[in-house]
């Protein structure tokens, strides 16, 4: 069980010749049967990390992988793409009949597969518990990978109470090594994983979390779905790309707004019945140039390589959040975007939300508004944005010189005096009527406004009323959110969303300290034309000549047939850069494709012969 052994499975079964990053390291340590903690960017290519020993174990007569992994839909992709490979490997999930369950258990016990991926909740199972057992007994339990891994902490973005089940792995099997592996989890969350998962000895692979062709752009909102269409239309029309929304209902709104202004989009959302949210799932991987607006329901797993934006619509919880979930474009490592729009009711809606909880306690609300805290800083922030983003993480950086903050520096003001007479206006109101207001409120004060409800309780008689006329509503809002991340102003949720001092308020208002805001920028008219562009996906080719894109669109064509009656992405079959590769070599025979990347022992066997037809019959 050699390095020159994984080595050879990686070029064979997977078509590359060399490893990436700390992949070898990582493989080589699972191979000899060490435990490992895996943190590793979206993209990064965790998954061989696990496929490569589960082989070079299996063929040395260690058995099978159990692979850990939540969602359905990816279990269903991984197997896919290994049975292209060549590799012995099914899953267990309630998409399953029974029939088609005991089957695969059969191949189980029998001792015929390499790697068997399962829910959280069927590995927990008395039955599933029973099959393990027996496999553990005879000495053909090879590995556990926990793909996810960050599903098992409180304090990550997406906790799921099945995982923690997962501790019995360490309990029941012991001596079967185990690997956690996933894209996003700061300190707090890495050491729940080990503790949780019991894998206090194992060894940390910590990669880098930059993903350096993703460009970092956040905005804030003025008409956000103009803005949202705007960015689609001008730079990703008929690409592929992810919409975020906090809510059922936005999602459903934004899907058919873009939708009426001719972009393919469709919603995605757990109201949905189940068999529609699959087939349209099913669509955004299979079809090209989708636009999938969705809650966070969707995306954990998605493995599609060309999805080349992501934009939020809504601001998420956490930076771990934001993170995994721009991670999902630009997989095959061409440019992408990351596209956020945010404003002071998304820092009120989910300091509500957190403040709201009957079960948290007080400790965990705690850590979830310092979590959404360092979001709101990243998104006020006037640095590069890479390199706040790193730095939630532990890693230092420099520049990066592909995120908005780096490539249009933003211009800012000093809103020291503004603050203090925020701060003031909320004091002076509370002091006059024993009342908290909300912001708007307290702005019509402020610019001198006589509204209605600023002359019912007499705050234009107040000595704030109209002392901050020369700043416009959008920059009493920036001065907000930044008293908000700061500590100094409270929203009260149960008294509709009231302002109130906090402590570190007085420091402001006794003239210690400065307080810095970037300035709004005006957002630029919607064009009446639709901008002429070259998509990514145009520009990677564009290297090739006539001939070669001829034979491209061929290949393309084929692939995708082939990926219809395989019922899988046609990124499984062969992804975009290998068809490049073949179409720039122009092969007339089967040893012209040997060392193509993408093209490993079975997919020469299976495909290599077609391949070479389309390529010939193309000239």
């Amino acid at each position: 069980m050699s390095a020159g052994t994984a080595q050879q499975i990686l070029g064979e079964v997977f078509g590359y010749t060399a490893f990436r990053g700390p992949q070898q390291d990582i493989i080589g340590h699972l191979v000899a049967g060490g435990d490992a903690l895996v943190l590793m960017p979206t993209g990064g290519g965790k998954s061989l990390c696990y496929q490569v020993p589960a082989i070079v174990r299996q063929r040395a007569g260690l058995g099978v992988t159990l692979v850990v992994s939540p969602l359905i839909a990816l279990m269903h992709d991984q197997v896919g793409a290994l049975h292209e490979a060549g590799v012995a490997a099914a899953f267990l999930n309630s998409s399953q009949s029974l029939e088609q369950s005991q089957e695969v258990q059969g191949r189980l016990q029998r001792g015929e597969l390499t790697l068997l991926y399962v829910a959280p909740e069927r590995l927990n199972t008395p039955r599933m518990l029973s099959l393990l057992a027996g496999l553990h007994e005879r000495g053909l339990l090879s590995l556990f990978a926990i793909d996810e891994a960050h599903c098992v902490s409180q304090w990550g973005h997406d906790f799921r109470p099945e995982y923690r089940g997962l501790s019995l792995l360490h309990e029941q099997f012991a001596g079967v090594p185990r690997v956690a592996l996933t894209a996003t989890a700061d300190d707090l969350t890495r050491q729940d994983m080990i503790e949780r998962l019991k894998l206090g000895q194992a060894r940390q692979f910590v990669s880098s979390f930059d993903r350096p062709n993703i460009r970092y752009r956040i905005v804030e909102k003025s008409d956000p779905l103009r803005q949202l269409l705007r960015f689609i239309e001008s730079e990703h029309a008929g690409e592929a790309g992810i919409v975020y929304c906090q809510s059922r209902k936005r999602v459903e709104e934004v899907a058919a707004a873009l939708q009426g202004a001719g972009v393919q989009a469709l919603a995605y959302h757990a109201g949905l019945e189940t068999a529609l949210r699959q087939q349209r799932q099913d669509r955004f991987l299979r079809e090209d140039g989708l636009v999938m607006v969705a809650t966070i329901a969707f995306g954990m797993g998605i493995n599609k390589p060309d999805v080349r934006f992501v934009a939020h619509l809504d601001m998420p919880k956490n930076i771990e959040g934001y993170y995994q979930e721009t991670g999902r474009a630009g997989r095959d490592g061409l440019p992408a975007n990351a596209w956020m729009a945010y404003g002071l009711q998304d820092v009120v809606n989910q300091r509500r939300m957190i403040d709201a909880s009957e079960v948290a306690s007080e400790a965990f609300k705690q850590v979830m508004r310092g979590k959404l805290d360092a979001l709101l800083a990243l998104a006020e922030g006037t640095g590069c944005r890479r390199v706040s983003l790193l730095a939630y993480f532990g890693e230092g950086s420099a520049p990066c010189m592909n995120c908005d903050n780096c490539l249009q520096p933003p211009e800012l003001w000093d809103a020291t005096e503004a603050g203090r007479k925020l701060l003031s206006c909320i004091y002076r109101v509370q002091q006059a009527s024993g009342l908290s207001f909300g912001a708007g409120h307290l702005m019509d004060i402020l610019r001198g406004k006589r509204t209605e409800k600023v002359l019912q309780y007499g705050h234009e008689r107040l000595s704030t009323f109209a002392i901050g006329a020369d700043l416009s509503e959008a920059q009493w809002r920036s001065v907000l959110r930044q008293l908000i991340a700061r500590d100094m102003v409270r929203v009260d949720f149960e008294g509709m969303n009231t302002l109130s001092l906090l402590a570190p308020a007085r420091a402001l208002l006794l003239g210690q300290g400065q307080l810095w805001v970037r300035m709004a920028t005006p957002a630029a008219p919607r064009s009446r034309q639709r901008p002429q562009r070259t998509s990514v996906q145009g520009l990677a080719e564009a290297s090739l000549n006539a001939g070669a894109l001829e034979r491209l669109q061929r290949l393309k064509a084929w692939r995708a047939e082939v990926a219809r009656e395989h019922n899988l992405p046609a990124f499984v079959i062969f992804h975009d850069a290998t068809l490049r590769a073949i179409a720039q070599r122009n092969p007339q025979h089967l040893q012209a494709l040997e060392g193509i990347s993408g093209m490993g022992t079975k997919k020469l066997q299976a495909y290599g012969a077609d391949v070479v037809r389309v390529c010939t019959e193309s000239g």
